[in-house]
């Protein structure tokens, strides 16, 4: 726990892994009843004035955000069932905000371009139909950076802390374990390689050694197959670094898909103004 001094906030941030989008049909799958669970055993204080999502599915040069009111949502996935397709998560966007984190993000020496046309892709809206189904909370869209590394994200995370004071609430929104969508799966078990990888990941996080986390391509066994592309990862050192080096991490969810490969483990991380 957190102490608290007089005068002191406490500030949060979140990794989701936001999972296989067949949860929307399939409701026996453990990580859509966290996800339902949000405001009830998460996420349980007074709402966000509105919500910075960082999704692992927006890579582009240069961090970017949404500036659209009224965002499409994108079913940027293939081959699942029809209803998949019929989803709309009427949400509005968050000009205003945007606009918070391109100033914040410029003022740490990062370009931050925006974009007035795109809509929010399912790393976005299908956590966010399970954790907020009114569709009631303002929600801008940051991007990754795929030829960046976590070092990167993480200062992004660090430039855009003072949102938590703003009432935002920050997310990024990933996958712990994502390996291609051809690795060899292991039914009815966890794949040897991916529960090596999922350890290691998350004893460095909830230990504190966030170091390593920036460089988990040099020090995490299996990293190559773990995440062969490392957007989905990007979006945790965006969250380590808004919470601050002296955050304390918690894990949230821990569960695998039925194919033993891909891992839905998912932080909470809490400071206090003064630690940042």
């Amino acid at each position: 726990m957190v102490a608290v001094a007089t005068g002191e906030k406490i500030r949060e941030t979140y990794f989701l892994t936001h999972g296989d989008p067949i949860m929307y049909v399939d409701k026996t799958i453990k990580l859509r009843h966290f996800l339902e669970g949000w405001k009830k055993n998460v996420y349980m204080k007074k709402a966000p004035k509105s919500i910075l999502m960082i999704s692992a599915h927006w890579g582009t040069d240069n961090p970017t955000v949404t500036t659209v009111d009224q965002p499409d949502t994108i079913h940027d996935y293939d081959n699942y069932p029809d209803p998949l397709y019929q989803i709309k998560y009427p949400v509005f966007g968050a000009p205003e905000l945007a606009k918070r984190v391109q100033e914040l993000l410029g003022s740490s020496g990062l370009k931050c371009e925006e974009d007035n046309k795109r809509g929010f892709d399912h790393g976005v809206w299908f956590p966010l139909q399970f954790m907020y189904p009114e569709a009631d909370i303002p929600v801008c869209q940051l991007s990754v950076q795929p030829s960046m590394d976590g070092a990167h994200h993480f200062n992004m995370g660090k430039a855009l802390a003072p949102l938590m004071d703003e009432g935002i609430l920050i997310i990024g929104s990933g996958g712990a374990v994502h390996p291609s969508d051809d690795t060899p799966h292991c039914p009815n078990a966890v794949a040897p390689w991916a529960a090596e990888f999922d350890d290691w990941l998350c004893d460095a996080v909830i230990k504190g050694r966030y170091e390593d986390v920036n460089n988990y391509n040099k020090l995490a066994p299996n990293w190559e197959i773990a995440h062969p592309g490392p957007e989905h990862l990007y979006p945790l050192h965006v969250a380590l670094g808004a919470a601050g080096e002296k955050s304390i991490a918690e894990t949230i969810h821990h569960s695998w898909a039925r194919n033993g490969v891909f891992g839905y483990a998912s932080f909470k991380f809490t400071s206090t103004s003064s630690t940042l």
